[in-house]
């Protein structure tokens, strides 16, 4: 079903645009705001640990409280963040050393995300390994409402969309729904919609049309609500490669057109935009996150035709 345009002030729609990348923490997590600024971020994701080990150090309360009282004083322009969660998690292992690891390191991620004012953080589930989601879906709701439990949940647990190589969970809105469902529709669980991750797994967004019944099929299966962030890539492989190889926006197979016929969706903004591109080789730059500006403007603009 094709949803009405709901009309808006340009200049408003742009206004209240939330659009940057992840960027670096290295030197200390305070070093997020000036990264942010540098790129001309006004939101941002971070890491909080290492992403590729299982220590995990949770932030210290002197850390968060300086961290917050930056954020909330808003003088970097930087107006939230979610933290992403270790690349090592898999919730739904069957070897109970790896499970353990992985809601004990979920479970860090989360705290620190809490204590630093984070609006979530965003995870990706893990792999079935080819056994199916039913299979594993018990191990997968205990998993997670144990570290649903290990914190005070004042941010959410973003579930992120997959590319859907391996077995990873979550290719499909309907998985994603289903781990939510097995959980009593949880509310500190919510969603990450990566766009390379959708187009890598075989979802086509090319026209106003396509991206219309993407829009309608999350709206009806996970609920725009429960949308955190959007991972804004584009990507290196073809449509339905099931591979997670993001490129910078405008250069990869999905292009731009495509990418703007999606984000400026009347039921997605306001939904933070956050670029996880290559750049020049150290992630996002200036040029990226306006050339994601750019993106979203003509695609507003496409829709205003119609």
């Amino acid at each position: 079903m094709k949803l009405k345009l709901v009309c808006k002030p340009y200049y408003f729609i742009m206004n209240e645009s939330l659009i940057g990348g992840h960027v670096s923490v290295a030197g200390g997590i305070m070093n997020a705001f000036e990264n942010g600024v540098a790129i001309g971020a006004n939101f941002i994701q971070i890491f909080t640990g290492s992403p590729r080990v299982w220590k995990s150090s949770i932030i210290s309360d002197e850390e968060a409280s300086q961290f917050r009282a930056e954020l909330e004083n808003g003088g970097s322009g930087v107006k939230g963040l979610v933290t992403h969660a270790s690349y090592l998690v898999n919730m739904a292992s069957t070897d109970p050393e790896l499970l353990r690891k992985s809601v004990e390191v979920l479970s860090d991620n989360a705290r620190s995300a809490s204590k630093i004012g984070a609006r979530g953080v965003v995870v990706h589930l893990g792999s079935h390994k080819g056994a199916g989601l039913s299979s594993r879906m018990q191990i997968l709701r205990e998993a997670l409402m144990r570290v649903l439990d290990s914190f005070d949940g004042s941010c959410r647990i973003l579930l992120e969309n997959t590319a859907g190589a391996g077995g990873s969970i979550g290719t499909t809105f309907e998985e994603l729904a289903w781990v939510i469902e097995s959980l009593d529709g949880d509310e500190r669980l919510g969603v990450c919609l990566d766009t390379q991750h959708l187009f890598a797994s075989g979802v086509a967004y090319a026209t106003i049309v396509e991206a219309d019944d993407v829009v309608g099929r999350l709206a009806s299966t996970l609920g725009i609500k429960r949308l955190g962030c959007i991972h804004f890539n584009d990507s290196k492989v073809p449509l339905g490669a099931l591979k997670d190889r993001h490129e910078n926006l405008g250069e990869g197979f999905i292009g731009a057109e495509a990418l703007g016929n999606l984000v400026s969706h009347p039921l997605l903004r306001g939904i933070p935009l956050i670029l996880e591109t290559p750049g020049r080789g150290t992630g996002p730059t200036t040029l990226d996150v306006s050339t994601a500006r750019e993106i979203l403007r003509s695609g507003i603009e496409r829709r205003a035709t119609i």
